[in-house]
């Protein structure tokens, strides 16, 4: 692929030869990535004139851009839902479902009870526990939000995203405090 392609007027699922939906082959992603960004590397056109220069490091932008949404499963909601006219702006969306955000309060109450605990086996066995249920809460919302999303029912595909975000920020909490312990335990 040569940096004049029109790699920048494409949606991130054309410039990835992906079908425009939220299951994808992150595989397909990656080896596709890696083919597209090799051929359009500024370093490829490091003697081209000051215009291929420029428009292989536009281009080299845009597809890490669309590699870090399509990557990201909140960031592919959100993308999918701009692709439907819905404009969702991640950091100004939060869920109204009480007992969702009730969960995620006692999911944080469980967190911090296992981080004042002192640190052993013990602990990284309910941390396994929890980080199992949320992965578990993730794939029910995706599923949710796909199902959502094919209906073409956007503000339900919405909410979803809404509490997407929650677990993903869950996943990381858990992943961190998990990596905390340890380092407890080795050292």
């Amino acid at each position: 692929m040569a940096a004049s392609d029109d790699l920048l007027g494409r949606n991130f699922f054309e410039l990835f030869e992906l079908p425009v939906r939220f299951d994808i082959d992150l595989q397909a992603l990656q080896q596709r990535y890696h083919a597209l960004q090799s051929a359009v590397h500024p370093d490829r056109f490091a003697a081209g004139s000051d215009a291929e220069k420029r428009l292989a490091m536009q281009q080299t932008s845009h597809l890490n851009e669309a590699m870090q949404t399509l990557k990201d499963p909140v960031q592919r909601a959100a993308y999918l839902l701009r692709l439907k006219g819905l404009d969702i702006k991640l950091e100004n969306e939060t869920t109204m479902d009480t007992a969702f955000l009730m969960q995620q309060l006692e999911l944080r109450e469980q967190l911090e009870a296992i981080r004042r605990a002192e640190a052993d086996d013990s602990q990284l066995d309910r941390l396994d526990e929890l980080g199992a249920q949320v992965r578990r809460d993730s794939e029910q919302v995706m599923a949710a939000f796909s199902e959502a999303l094919d209906a073409d029912r956007l503000e339900a595909a919405r909410e979803a995203v809404r509490k997407l975000q929650f677990l993903q920020k869950a996943q990381h909490e858990v992943a961190q405090l998990s990596a905390e312990i340890e380092d407890a335990i080795m050292g």
